[in-house]
């Protein structure tokens, strides 16, 4: 796996993302997010044969790429955000599989904060997000200042290509 520690920029400042990344795919499905721009790694066999298996589990979706995320350990975190992008088209399916030390997983409705769930994803566990969820709710990967030990999350996606910014 090639890892990357990408960099984005807020209020003019570059920071790095904190957790480490890979991008995975059909050749073709570049995906950008936050001014990242990722272009695809071949499928190894070890994501094909996940993807499958996802697919099986929700056999509308098939998906053609992977954002993989290595959080290191528990200062390693996702901020509050909608997986929204236009490439991702109007409803998108996101397919989430955790491997590793369990962390939490939260989500919170964008106008109504009664609206919150807490989610503990385990080693093993799969999240699917679809509809219009990222529409109306932002999910985030918290700090856990506690956790020594790392977390790889693989989050299944389709691209359109169609729909990309060039």
């Amino acid at each position: 796996m090639r890892w990357q520690q990408e960099q984005i920029t807020l209020f003019g400042k570059t920071h790095d993302i904190p957790r480490l990344t890979a991008w995975h795919g059909d050749k073709g499905a570049e995906y950008e997010y936050s001014g990242v721009r990722c272009k695809p790694e071949p499928w190894t066999t070890e994501l094909t044969h996940i993807k499958k298996q996802i697919e099986e589990f929700s056999p509308t979706e098939s998906f053609n790429s992977v954002l993989l995320n290595l959080y290191r350990n528990g200062l390693d975190k996702m901020g509050w955000h909608a997986d929204n992008e236009k490439s991702l088209g109007q409803n998108p399916t996101i397919a989430s599989v955790s491997l590793g030390t369990t962390r939490k997983f939260d989500l919170k409705h964008r106008t109504d904060k009664s609206q919150r769930l807490r989610l503990e994803l385990t080693s093993g566990s799969l999240l699917v997000m679809s509809g219009d969820l990222q529409h109306h709710f932002l999910h985030q990967v918290p700090k856990q200042k506690r956790i020594v030990e790392s977390r790889i999350n693989l989050t299944y996606r389709t691209v359109f290509k169609q729909l990309i910014n060039k």
